[in-house]
């Protein structure tokens, strides 16, 4: 993961300033598990000799501790050739100074140690190409050794492997609930990749750190980035901080319960021992008995119940203190919550200002303008130009469509027929609303002769 200031601090060659600059990146996230030299800026007395211990880093969250013994010249992030126990290996420097002293004092190790290994050089251009080139073929080697050992139906997971750094031994990271005997499985690899094999078994939180990911925060695993000893975590650290026991949210990424449960547990337990102790708390008021039924531990809030109700009630840490200590005496509140103390809260809050209270409630009703009825039909249509101020009865229609008005304006000639739909009993009344059908064909004859 590169940090956030890489793309701000890029110098000239277009590489970021942190990365490889003699001295490392200032926010300690282009590399796993960095550590921040505080020492790096003071400046040492002429005469001064540095510790001569350095703190090198390899693939994954592995780290350890070689001598340099030639007095080289090393900075954070510099690539250098190690001793190892068959050939030599290629890491990184992570710290170096008078650090690595507490490092070595953390972890356990003593200074005159004769196990630590020395520093041969400063790694060359040949040395990284040869890197480079065994580092590329860990994928394909990761896949066959994984198909082998499942042939060999062995309960077991390689979750990672990693090259020497001049390719004479590959070493195998597996994880296993049982003991397995890979005696063969080794055998087969030898003969497969034509090197040294060495089987590591890891723990399933050391699996996560090497191989990195996403916790459910959102940020990198604490494992992978900064963690480096993990400690046990129960279930009654998420008890006590009245988490739900539920494995799918509890468990990180490695298939444990979370390191982060831990983080907090100090907090959580000095807040609870101002909480009354046990479970089953009762407090005996003038209305009743009321349990507890939740409590919110950073907010101070318990919530109670009386007896065959189901409505909750908010009580502050400080009151139900109290409660308690009257119930030891023998004395009983009148309720939950202090009447006394609330009466004065509302009384003290100042109802808020009424900006309407001078204005009528009918001052948007237009009372001048007369309400127009709406039409049944075209309803919401915006009318013609010069029908505004027309009635309906002065509006202009269609002869075809009201024959009446046709009869009014012009009398029939002798010898025209009728117009058609029209009604010679126009003024009498219709026994019935239905429409006048026309008469079937050979049925009275035509209606016109």
């Amino acid at each position: 993961m590169g940090c956030g200031n890489c793309g701000s601090s890029a110098g000239h060659d277009g590489k970021p300033a942190g990365c490889k600059s003699n001295g490392g990146c200032s926010t300690g996230g282009c590399n796993k598990l960095n550590t921040y030299d505080w020492f790096r800026h003071m400046a040492v007395p002429e005469d001064f000799r540095p510790f001569n211990i350095v703190e090198v880093r390899f693939k994954g969250s592995r780290k350890e501790f070689y001598r340099n013994e030639e007095g080289l010249t090393l900075f954070n992030g510099d690539p250098v050739v190690v001793e190892s126990d068959f050939g030599h290996d290629l890491g990184h420097v992570a710290l170096s100074g008078e650090l690595v002293r507490l490092q070595l004092k953390k972890r356990g190790i003593s200074e005159n140690a004769n196990d630590i290994r020395k520093i041969y050089r400063i790694a060359g251009d040949s040395d990284l190409s040869k890197y480079e080139e065994f580092k590329q073929k860990e994928p394909a080697t990761l896949e066959r050794a994984r198909t082998i050992a499942l042939d060999m139906r062995l309960q077991m997971k390689i979750s990672d492997i990693e090259f020497q750094g001049d390719g004479r031994k590959v070493i195998f990271f597996y994880t296993a609930e049982d003991r397995v005997d890979f005696r063969e499985l080794i055998r087969r690899y030898a003969a497969e990749f034509k090197t040294r094999i060495e089987m590591r078994q890891v723990g399933y939180r050391e699996e996560a750190s090497r191989l990195g990911g996403i916790g459910s925060c959102g940020r990198e695993l604490c494992c992978s980035t900064w963690l480096t000893d993990f400690k046990v975590v129960s279930m009654g650290a998420a008890k006590t901080q009245n988490l739900s026991i539920n494995m799918l949210k509890l468990s990180g990424q490695c298939g444990r319960l979370k390191c982060c449960l831990n983080f907090e547990l100090e907090t959580y337990l000095d807040a609870l021992k101002e909480f009354p102790k046990g479970d089953r708390v009762m407090l005996k008021t003038e209305r009743g008995r009321a349990f507890l039924q939740k409590t919110d531990i950073l907010q101070r809030l318990l919530w109670f119940n009386y007896e065959k109700s189901s409505d909750w009630t908010a009580i502050s840490l400080d009151r139900v203190n109290e409660i308690l200590a009257m119930n030891a005496k023998g004395e009983m509140p009148e309720s939950l919550v202090d009447l006394s103390f609330a009466i004065e809260t509302l009384e003290s809050i100042e109802p808020p200002a009424d900006l309407i209270s001078d204005q009528s409630l009918t001052r948007l009703d237009d009372k001048n303008t007369p309400r127009k009825k709406s039409r049944k039909k075209g309803k919401g249509k915006p009318r013609p130009d010069g029908a505004r101020g027309e009635s309906k009865q002065t509006a202009p229609r269609n002869d075809n469509r009201n024959p009446q008005a046709r009869s009014k304006g012009s009398a029939n000639k002798p010898g025209d027929k009728p117009a058609q739909g029209s009604n010679p009993n126009r003024n009498k009344r219709r026994r019935s609303n239905r429409p006048n059908r026309p008469n079937k064909p050979g049925a009275g004859g035509n209606p016109e002769s």
